[in-house]
């Protein structure tokens, strides 16, 4: 399998790509947006599979401020406006004229902010994995799942949000117990090595554009909300989440109603990430939606 990589300038920086797959073929290129914000592509190199099986290219980018596009010191980059600007700046770089879309987590966020209120030319699909509509929604979701954690994690998990204080054992010993049961375990020996290799994540941009922690919004996109504009959308758009996921079934149930002709698969035992924990199912799935639309 061919690998391209390297960097495009942006702002004053360089934002970091990397292209699995054949650079002739006629399919339309599938372009991967990462979770966090200030994850990196790394995951999303399970998916390279589908450019020998599918014979597309995979497209997947650092987004400014984390991985090989890192950098910090710098909050007032830390908003919608920039990843939306880096996002057509990819696109425009690598001459991706049609496309199909995957956006994961945060990086749903900000391909439902493209897609609902930004011109959008030559996207033929959007893949809303595991994300949300709504800052307000998943907070409320967040808070109805950790009603399900033993009394002292949660008693933990109240004080830290009573005292603004995240530093204490008790409150991380809680909120590892919540990620764990929601987004993902603990990978290692026999895992792929893009699930297990040192990743430079974002801090500072994921405390700065969403919060301390997944249920306290508190940064510059709490406010995100494209509720109302997820009925006039008029792409194919698939839906996927698992049934231990940050993003539960109803927060997928709200996109899957208000979409006109959505597809929703639910991933029953799977959690955040269900591209890595049935990847065959999810590969699958892919192809099959993917030859429907492109």
């Amino acid at each position: 399998m061919r690998i391209r990589e390297g960097t495009i300038p942006y702002l004053s920086y360089r934002t970091y790509y990397r292209i699995a797959g054949d650079p002739d073929s006629r399919k339309t290129p599938l372009l991967l947006l990462h979770g966090g914000p200030g994850s990196t592509h790394n995951y999303f190199e399970v998916l390279d599979r589908l450019a020998d099986e599918d014979g597309r290219q995979i497209v997947s980018y650092d987004q400014i401020g984390c991985g090989n596009s890192y950098l910090d010191g710098h909050p007032e980059l830390w908003n919608m406006e920039t990843w939306l600007g880096e996002l057509i700046a990819v696109r425009n770089a690598l001459d991706l004229k049609e496309v199909v879309i995957l956006g994961q987590s945060w990086g749903g966020m900000l391909l439902l902010e493209y897609v609902c209120r930004h011109d959008h030319p030559g996207v033929k699909g959007i893949i809303l994995s595991s994300t949300l509509p709504s800052a307000k929604l998943w907070a409320l979701e967040q808070e109805r799942m950790l009603r399900q954690l033993p009394a002292e994690a949660q008693n933990a998990v109240r004080r830290a949000l009573t005292d603004g204080d995240f530093s204490s054992e008790e409150y991380r010993n809680a909120e590892d117990l919540y990620m764990s049961l929601h987004a993902a375990g603990k990978y290692g020996p026999g895992d792929p090595d893009c699930l297990t290799r040192p990743a430079r994540h974002g801090e500072e941009a994921y405390l700065t554009a969403w919060g301390p922690n997944e249920f306290t919004p508190t940064g510059t996109l709490k406010d995100f909300d494209v509720t109302d504009e997820l009925g006039k959308m008029d792409l194919p758009a698939l839906i996927t989440s698992g049934g231990n996921d940050l993003c539960t079934p109803y927060i997928a149930k709200v996109m899957h109603d208000a979409i006109p002709g959505s597809r929703w698969e639910l991933f029953r035992d799977c959690r955040h990430m269900s591209f890595a924990e049935d990847n065959d199912g999810y590969c699958a799935l892919l192809r099959d939606w993917l030859a429907s639309v492109s």
